[in-house]
C-alpha cells in the first residue's frame, strides 16, 4: 500500500497558504514530493502513534527550518513544492539503508522511540538514489497501549474513524493536518510553537464527534483518493488552547 499522498486542491482558507493568492492549476505546475522515511528496525519498532506524531513534527520543522525560508538553500524547493500538489511520500528504512538515507541533507526529528527524516523536496520523478530504492509499504505499526486523552495545550490531529490507512498512510495526512495548522498562524505564534518542540496530539474521534469536527469550520484534510482510500476527508485539525491555537467558525 502507497502513502504517496496528493491532497485534493482546497479554498484558499484551509489547505491553501493564506499568504499566497489563489493558486493556479496545481497539476499544470512542475510537481515535487517531500519525502519522509521512518526508521523501522525488525527488532524495535515505535508505536504507531509515537511515529504519527513524530511524522507530523517532522513536518513542522522543515517548514520552519531557517534552510527552507527567504533565501535559505532549500526555499525554492519549498516553494516549487508549495506551488503544486502538496504531495508527501513516507518510506521506511533500517540498518544501513537508514544510515545511508541519514548521511543526505535532511533533518532527523525524534518522538518518544520513533525517529523520522525529513527531506528538503524532490522533483516527483527526480529521487535520490538512497531514497528512491526504500520500501512504501511494509509501515504496518500498532499501539501497544491504549493512548491517553489529548491535554488540549497543544493541537490535536484527529483521524477519520471510518478510514483504514497504513501508518504511512496515517503519517503523511498528519503531515498535511499539521501544515494546515501551520499555515493559519502568525509568526509569533509559529515561533512559540517551534520553541516548545511542535507539542501535538494524535487520536481517532468517535464517529459522532467526528461528524462535529467537520462541520466546525476547523481546517481539513481532503485526500483525492489516489492511493488506499477514496475521496474525502481524513484529518481535522483542532487548535490548542496553549500552543497554534487556530481560529474558529470558518468553513473549509
Amino acid at each position: 500500500m502507497s502513502s504517496d499522498d496528493v491532497p485534493e486542491p482546497l479554498p484558499a482558507t484551509t489547505a491553501e497558504s493564506p499568504f499566497r493568492g489563489e493558486p493556479a492549476d496545481p497539476d499544470a505546475a512542475p510537481q515535487f514530493v517531500l519525502p519522509l522515511v521512518v526508521r523501522l528496525e525488525k527488532t524495535d519498532p515505535p508505536a504507531r502513534t509515537d511515529a504519527v506524531r513524530t511524522a507530523a513534527r517532522a513536518v513542522l520543522t522543515m517548514l520552519s527550518d531557517e534552510r527552507s525560508l527567504d533565501d535559505g538553500e532549500w526555499a525554492r524547493a519549498m516553494r516549487d513544492w508549495e506551488d503544486a500538489r502538496i504531495r508527501k511520500v513516507v518510506r521506511r528504512a533500517r540498518g544501513a539503508e537508514w544510515r545511508k538515507a541519514s548521511a543526505l541533507p535532511g533533518i532527523t526529528v525524534t518522538g518518544a522511540h520513533a525517529e523520522v527524516r525529513v527531506f528538503p523536496p524532490v522533483p516527483l520523478d527526480g529521487w535520490p538514489r538512497e531514497l528512491a530504492k526504500l520500501q512504501v509499504s511494509g509501515t504496518e505499526l500498532e499501539d501497544p497501549e491504549p493512548l491517553p486523552e489529548p491535554d488540549g495545550t497543544g493541537p490535536v490531529l484527529w483521524l477519520n474513524p471510518e478510514l483504514d490507512m497504513s501508518a504511512g498512510k496515517t503519517m503523511a495526512q498528519a503531515g498535511h493536518g499539521a501544515q494546515l495548522a501551520w499555515w493559519e498562524l502568525s509568526d509569533t505564534e509559529r515561533e512559540a510553537w517551534r520553541e516548545a518542540g511542535f507539542p501535538l496530539s494524535v487520536t481517532v474521534a468517535e464517529a459522532g464527534y467526528w461528524r462535529e469536527l467537520t462541520g466546525s469550520g476547523l481546517p481539513v484534510v481532503r485526500d483525492a483518493g489516489f492511493t488506499e482510500i477514496a475521496p474525502g476527508p481524513t484529518v481535522v485539525v483542532q487548535g490548542g488552547g496553549r500552543w497554534c491555537p487556530l481560529p474558529r467558525g470558518r468553513r473549509s
